[in-house]
């Protein structure tokens, strides 16, 4: 019922060539891929046909878990009118609409290192086309997000093809509950885009809607949409009948003849061509599509090419000494990097506690040590541009920060211009973009993580306003960045920043629900993080890009840790010889400060509280006020992979201790229930004491934090009461 979305894809194509477009990013549904993945993008029919009897032609026997057919992706090259178009059509879940923003991301970044700028894109050349079903697309908010990503600074790609595949039904849902607007496509008004609607069953007026909207499109540099009107000759799926709800419907429909006879009589009709032409025209088409079935199950598979172009270099992870990366800096570099991102070029228009911040930032450079969290960062992000790694941030207010403490820009007083110091550090550099986004988590993450496939030499990453916002973006956890290596070979190195930690800011500002990425985690499919100290997390983040492949990295960042006095770390800590460490020491070991207690010797050691992230300050607080000299405190900084060797190392030290997992997350939730069983087996290993730790945290909860301060308060002190309990 929808055949003349093949023609009409044909002509965006040969139209788009003619205009200048060199590359075609698509994205769509299930409904009509096989056609589109045969007759568009050339994927072989036998290639197809060897899928249905089994075969896996897209080369992951030996790694991975696979996809239905109608998820897989594919690309080729299609030379129309002497212009060759690279199209390319990406993987997706059967999440509806929820691949259109990573599409749209995709397209984003192929367009900035097409001209090597990250001011000028090429949007005359690199396009982005999305096919919608009719239901979906006035139904899922994602559409709605992805148009209002359509002008913004950073986001905006020229302008996105919309083709909407409008079969009037959803699954069994009639028009009438599935919409509150008389067209479908009447979600597109929004940002006043041109929409085609056009009769399904006449294919040349398709091919010239197609057409205009191709030209518009190249021409004005704005969203464009096709409706396609027309009807779903079977079922949702191949088993399915839909005469159980739509009786009337499908009576016409049985009783209608396809667009293929209505336009080949059309032809024969006005003398095109004959009647035994047409006859001819489709018993070669049946006859071709016979010999293709012939042939399928002799088909050879070839090795997937997905580390190559840009990819070429990266390679999936195999020694575990190479993970750390090599990710010291010189020192002198450092300060030059602080020199120049504390030079404010107007200091008269700067505002007065932005330039006393940044004064202060100047002498902790200068000094080499008291380095904070932000400031860590930014040396990060300095050291990685003037070596060739460009650097995407986006979120929500992410330029200033929410808790005011990045301040990548600095803002004329007066004028309102805009000063990016980490753009100004020496010529030649690479491009330091941050962006304010929309206040939207699903579409900009997509967004992200859609960049993120195409770039892998840049340092993309997107920062939640608090961690626990990112449940709005979940399907894009769970079906892409979490799964996507497994599912469809596409590695990302995409970084999640989400503000975690329990400060009495109720149940949305407290935790970034850490469980949640853990539950996600196996197969070696990412990294996830939660760290104490801003050097580890300047290694971090080198290490993203400074390694031979790439995993997404999600880390819980800190919120009352960005100023507290001993969450500090010194360039040394940064410079040669460093890196980054999965486990750390106590710091009553490690950075023992002036009147501060001494530890006793590993062996008189009675117990040992492992913990992640902020709640290791509290302890060590509550430690100096108690004078316990016989409790050692070690920090697991990444949660997965699950740091075994490390643990080893430094747990054998304390062989006959008692050891405690410490979280201030409630029991059903946090690191505990991921990490339990690792710790019993590592326990085993080593042949300690203990067979298992002893769990203290927050009783069970439905929810993630209480909302009331002085229960907070409370909470947190019968934590720390029981952690050193005698």
């Amino acid at each position: 019922g929808g055949e003349s979305l093949i023609p009409a894809l044909e002509q965006i194509i040969k139209r788009g060539g003619m205009l200048g477009v060199k590359d075609i990013n698509f994205g769509m549904p299930h409904r009509g891929r096989l056609n589109v993945l045969a007759s568009v993008l050339a994927k072989p029919y036998r290639a197809i046909f060897y899928e249905f009897l089994g075969g896996v032609s897209s080369g992951v026997d030996n790694f991975g878990s696979g996809d239905v057919k109608y998820h897989l992706g594919a690309s080729s090259d299609r030379e129309f009118d002497g212009n060759s178009v690279h199209l390319s059509l990406a993987p997706n879940p059967s999440h509806l609409e929820a691949v259109n923003p990573v599409v749209i991301g995709k397209a984003r970044a192929k367009q900035q290192m097409m001209y090597d700028t990250h001011e000028s894109v090429a949007a005359q050349e690199v396009m982005a086309v999305l096919l919608h079903g009719d239901a979906a697309f006035a139904g899922q908010g994602i559409v709605t997000e992805c148009f209002g990503l359509s002008s913004l600074k950073g986001y905006d790609i020229g302008g996105t093809m919309h083709v909407v595949v409008n079969n009037q039904i959803g699954f069994t849902t009639a028009p009438h509950f599935s919409r509150s607007t008389p067209y479908p496509t009447d979600v597109a008004m929004m940002v006043e885009t041109p929409i085609f609607h056009v009769n399904g069953d006449d294919p040349e007026a398709v091919v010239f809607a197609a057409r205009v909207a191709t030209e518009y499109r190249q021409k004005f540099s704005k969203d464009v949409v096709l409706d396609l009107i027309c009807y779903r000759r079977y079922g949702h799926n191949e088993g399915d009948d839909p005469s159980f709800t739509q009786p009337v419907m499908y009576k016409v429909i049985k009783k209608k003849k396809s667009t293929r006879e209505i336009y080949g009589q059309r032809l024969v009709d006005n003398g095109t061509i004959t009647a035994a032409e047409f006859v001819q025209m489709k018993d070669n088409f049946a006859a071709f599509i016979d010999k293709e079935f012939d042939t399928a199950e002799s088909f050879e598979t070839k090795e997937p090419d997905w580390l190559a172009g840009v990819w070429s270099g990266i390679q999936l992870p195999d020694d575990d000494d190479k993970r750390r990366g090599d990710t010291a800096i010189a020192i002198d570099t450092l300060k030059m990097i602080g020199e120049k991102i504390t030079t404010i070029p107007d200091p008269s228009v700067c505002h007065r506690t932005l330039k006393k911040l940044i004064g202060a930032r100047r002498e902790k450079i200068v000094e080499g040590k008291n380095i904070d969290w932000a400031l860590a960062e930014h040396l990060a992000f300095g050291s990685l541009v003037i070596t060739g790694h460009a650097v995407r941030l986006s979120g929500q207010d992410c330029g200033r920060g929410t808790f005011s403490q990045r301040h990548s820009h600095i803002i004329n007083q007066e004028t309102e211009d805009i000063y990016t110091p980490l753009n100004h550090i020496q010529e030649g550099q690479e491009y330091y973009q941050v962006l304010d986004s929309m206040l939207s988590e699903y579409a900009v993450l997509g967004f992200e993580y859609g960049f993120s496939l195409t770039e892998p030499k840049a340092l993309v990453l997107w920062e939640a306003q608090f961690g626990d916002f990112a449940n709005g973006a979940q399907v894009m956890m769970d079906q892409f960045i979490s799964s996507a290596e497994q599912k469809w070979l596409r590695m990302s190195g995409l970084v999640m920043l989400l503000p975690h930690g329990y400060e009495g800011q109720g149940p949305e500002h407290s935790s970034a629900r850490l469980e949640r990425y853990l539950q996600l985690c196996a197969e070696d499919n990412m990294q996830v993080c939660n760290l104490t100290t801003p050097a580890n997390y300047f290694h971090a983040l080198r290490r993203q890009v400074q390694r031979n492949f790439r995993k997404p990295l999600i880390i819980m960042t800190p919120k009352s840790l960005l100023r507290h006095k001993r969450c500090v770390s010194t360039l040394e800590e940064m410079g040669p010889g460093s890196c980054f460490h999965r486990v750390l020491w106590d710091d009553a070991e490690y950075n023992p400060q002036d009147g501060e207690i001494r530890l006793v010797a590993d062996d008189k050691i009675k117990r040992v509280i492992l913990c992640t992230g902020k709640i290791y300050y509290e302890l060590f607080e509550q430690r100096e006020k108690l004078k316990r000299k016989d409790v050692y405190l070690m920090r697991v900084e990444q949660l997965f992979p699950f740091p075994r060797d490390a643990l080893v190392e430094e747990l054998s030290r304390f062989k006959q201790a008692e050891i405690i997992w410490c979280q201030e997350e409630p029991k059903n939730m946090g690191a505990w229930l991921y990490i339990e069983n690792f710790l019993e087996n590592t326990f085993a290993e080593i042949g300690m004491k203990a067979k298992r730790p002893r769990l203290i945290g927050r009783e069970l909860s439905a929810s993630t934090a209480t909302g009331i301060a002085s229960k907070h308060k409370a909470q947190q002190q019968a934590i720390l009461d029981e952690a050193f309990k005698k």
